[in-house]
């Protein structure tokens, strides 16, 4: 089967909700989207609203933070986890990364010291409740992954890799622990990995992200990092075998050399995107991490738009700004738009904005209403 960028391009969109009518509503949407996606990744920056947050304004309609953190603090449908990298996605996924528990409880650095004090963590908590790493009194600096830290921090950090203790709460950018099987139904907190294999676990991880994508090729993707122990040799045996069990489905699209592959229970959408080109456009802002553009090279390719986050960049080598979302437009990126908070009227404000083609100027208009959606949403 081949078909044109363009309806490519439509649905991708229409998968992530972001043409037509919004297919994700209030609090369920949330949900429902982060059920397609596997997991969307957290990012503690808020420049103009972190990450997370601007993936679902983008989409649901009737978006609401407070949603979100009742979700994943008190309804408990949501867990903070790391899937590809810090990442949100369900709690019923728990047993799937059971690898990942096992493997904390063995590899952890600082292991030594960390396991010498867990107890009188454990007893800590049950007498006090949850807790941050300020609360412990173990303020000794240890190896850590990315600097050396505090003993408290990394015990916390690995207690909860591990999968003993789970995130009660945040307060901004704070973490509070608490005992996970006070908070996750004990079936669930034991259950066993339905993967039993490592083959298995890469077909369920990259199933996921194909499924998180809408549409991906069997490459060296971006979209790919994070599942340990996937190479070139297990990636290419993983896509022969959900290929062959037909789970996956191949696509051939112009003028892109290499085929796509798309998830199959999608058919009926891909159908509906080869024959519906009268979908309503929409301006939307979309989040520098935003599951749609984790293969950035795929965008380039499809939708003729190189976007690069500009965060890690050195200011004399920016070609844009700090933290630039991509402005979406019907079925194509606009441009770049770089919003910041104006704290004093608890609005945002477009610091810049820079146009794909000359003749995009005229959205502005548009692009204003919805930075005043955005400032409702995101307030």
């Amino acid at each position: 089967m081949k078909i044109s960028k363009q309806q490519a391009k439509r649905f991708l969109l229409l998968k992530h909700g972001l043409i037509g009518k919004y297919r994700f509503i209030g609090k369920t949407g949330i949900v429902d989207f982060i059920k397609q996606a596997g997991s969307i990744q957290f990012d503690p920056i808020d420049v103009c609203g972190k990450n997370h947050e601007l993936v679902l304004q983008s989409r649901v309609k009737g978006f609401d933070k407070k949603q979100l953190y009742d979700l994943l603090y008190k309804d408990r449908v949501l867990m903070d986890w790391f899937d590809k990298n810090q990442s949100i996605c369900l709690l019923s996924d728990w047993p799937y990364f059971s690898h990942q528990r096992e493997a904390a409880k063995h590899n952890t650095r600082s292991r030594k010291q960390i396991d010498e004090i867990s107890q009188n963590i454990f007893e800590y908590i049950k007498q006090n409740g949850p807790v941050c790493s300020k609360d412990i009194e173990y303020k000794d600096k240890v190896d850590w992954y990315w600097a050396p830290t505090s003993l408290a921090r990394a015990a916390l950090d690995t207690l909860y890799l591990r999968g003993d203790l789970i995130l009660h709460h945040k307060k901004n950018t704070r973490k509070f622990y608490d005992i996970a099987k006070k908070h996750v139904d004990k079936k669930l907190l034991f259950a066993k990995n339905p993967n039993k294999t490592e083959a298995e676990i890469h077909k369920w991880q990259i199933m996921r992200r194909i499924g998180s994508v809408g549409l991906l090729h069997n490459n060296n993707s971006y979209a790919f990092i994070g599942i340990d122990g996937l190479k070139a040799k297990q990636r290419n045996i993983a896509f022969e075998k959900l290929y062959s069990e037909g789970r996956i489905k191949e696509i051939n699209v112009e003028d892109c050399k290499l085929p796509f592959y798309y998830k199959a229970e999608d058919e009926d959408m891909l159908s509906k995107a080869a024959a519906d080109s009268k979908l309503k456009k929409r301006v939307e802002f979309l989040a520098p991490l935003d599951n749609l553009i984790w293969d950035r090279e795929l965008i380039k390719e499809l939708f003729d738009f190189n976007y690069k986050w500009e965060i890690y960049t050195p200011v004399k080598d920016r070609k844009f700004g700090y933290y630039v979302l991509p402005v979406l437009y019907g079925e194509d990126f606009a441009g770049r738009i770089e919003i910041v908070r104006n704290k004093k009227s608890d609005s945002y404000i477009i610091k810049n904005i820079w146009f794909e083609k000359e003749n995009l100027s005229q959205l502005k208009p548009l692009i204003k209403n919805k930075l005043d959606e955005f400032s409702e949403v995101m307030f």
